[in-house]
């Protein structure tokens, strides 16, 4: 059975750090690109962050460049966000999800086919 299980989100004051961790099972995670998309409340899902199936390429959002790194270790066959200084505005459901892109990444939703059930930060003094 196909899932993407996130994990690690949680309440963090202005300028903490968290690492949010994308478990993957029934599928091979060499196989597919991984992102990672937000929603916040009243707002549509935007795409955070993806990362190529080997690893070499990444992308991100600009209001994250600098403070998020995305990575993945395919033996563990789990894909991580580390998010550093973060701001309240980071607040928000963050989920994964994965595509069968061929080349690099890109974090156009349409091209994802499954997704995690999401997990919440909440950035906040």
């Amino acid at each position: 059975q196909l899932q993407l299980v996130e994990s690690g989100g949680g309440l963090v004051q202005p300028g903490g750090s968290l690492r949010l961790s994308c478990s993957i099972s029934g599928f091979t995670l060499d196989y597919y690109v991984i992102g990672w998309f937000r929603q916040a409340p009243g707002k549509e899902r935007e795409g955070v962050s993806c990362i190529s199936k080997s690893g070499g390429i990444t992308n991100y959002a600009d209001s994250v460049k600098g403070r998020f790194t995305i990575s993945r270790d395919n033996a563990k066959n789990t894909v991580y966000l580390q998010m550093n200084s973060l701001k309240p505005e980071d607040t928000a459901v963050y989920y994964c999800a994965r595509s069968g892109q061929r080349l690099g990444c890109s974090t156009f939703l349409s091209m994802y086919d499954s997704w995690g059930q999401g997990t919440q930060v909440t950035v906040s003094s």
